[in-house]
């Protein structure tokens, strides 16, 4: 059996300016730190193989707090990375809205529509693909024992969308990913049973 542990990165200077990110990157503020470390605490008696995050520096730094002074290995997965947001990364939602107000809306809000091409950005049909051809090849690596995926927001909602089997039109409906919260399914080889669903109970104790 494999135990599947998933965080999304702390919280960022752009998420706090509410910028969309993509494969664009941004410091983790305080609180995107303390958060990992609270994540860390959280599973520190958890014995992992490896952990496994995308490449952007906000991943990759969340991974190394998580990790701490533990021996684990990190692998870098160039397909863990964000959705490719194209002339939208970088830009509040009121600068992509000049110009992009439609396509905005409907990513949001009617993904279905999403039309990614008029900003050069990334389709989210293909996105999901890569998104699963990922998942798919680390489960194939590791047939048991306990991995952490440390990813990004809409990246576990294509998770969502394959293991959960929840269509284009509905990956935004709750619950909200937040930052460093904790997902953990299994695979036992054929399919997967969720655990626990974007849990935020180690965050409880900051608030």
């Amino acid at each position: 059996m494999l135990n599947i542990y998933l965080t999304r990165h702390g919280e960022t200077k752009w998420n706090k300016e509410k910028r969309l990110q993509g494969w664009k990157d941004s410091e983790l503020t305080e609180k995107g730190v303390l958060n990992a470390c609270m994540l860390g605490a959280r599973l520190n008696k958890t014995k992992f193989d490896v952990i496994y995050t995308s490449p952007s520096e906000r991943a990759y730094k969340t991974a190394l707090y998580v990790k701490s002074e533990r021996d684990i290995p990190i692998i870098v997965e160039s397909d863990l990375k964000e959705i490719f947001f194209g002339e939208w990364e970088g830009k509040t939602q009121a600068e992509i809205e000049q110009n992009c107000k439609s396509e905005y809306f409907n990513f949001w809000n009617a993904p279905k529509l999403y039309n990614h091409e008029p900003h050069n950005g990334e389709s989210l049909t293909e996105f999901k693909k890569r998104v699963e051809r990922v998942i798919r090849g680390i489960i194939t690596e590791n047939s048991n024992g306990n991995i952490l995926i440390v990813t990004h927001a809409v990246v576990i909602k294509a998770i969502f969308s394959f293991v959960l089997d929840i269509p284009t039109e509905k990956m935004w409906e709750p619950p909200f990913i937040h930052g460093t919260s904790l997902t953990v399914f299994n695979w036992d080889g054929e399919k997967f049973d969720v655990q626990l669903l974007v849990d935020t109970a180690h965050l409880e104790k900051s608030s």
